[in-house]
């Protein structure tokens, strides 16, 4: 059971960096028509570092989680407590 809110949790991630990649598009599109290129590129560049850092600190959890379910699975295997 475990392993289908961590398989599911690892899919609903990558639909949220899906959905702020759109996100940040329209918004860039929105800052365009209000503001110019520069406001474009603008938004565009920030919202980019922004979904670079939100979605690697997720796939970063997703990570130390796989790291530390293989290193309690080689202990167990190892015969360690």
């Amino acid at each position: 059971m475990r392993d289908f809110f961590i398989n599911s949790f690892e899919k609903l991630v990558a639909v949220i960096i899906v959905l702020m990649c759109l996100a940040v598009i329209v918004g860039a599109i929105g800052a365009a028509q209000e503001g110019g290129v520069l406001a474009f590129v603008g938004v565009l560049i920030v919202g980019a570092v922004y979904v670079i850092l939100m979605g690697g600190l997720m796939y970063l959890g997703l990570g130390i989680y796989h790291n530390t379910k293989r290193m309690a699975d080689a202990m167990e295997a190892r015969g360690g407590s």
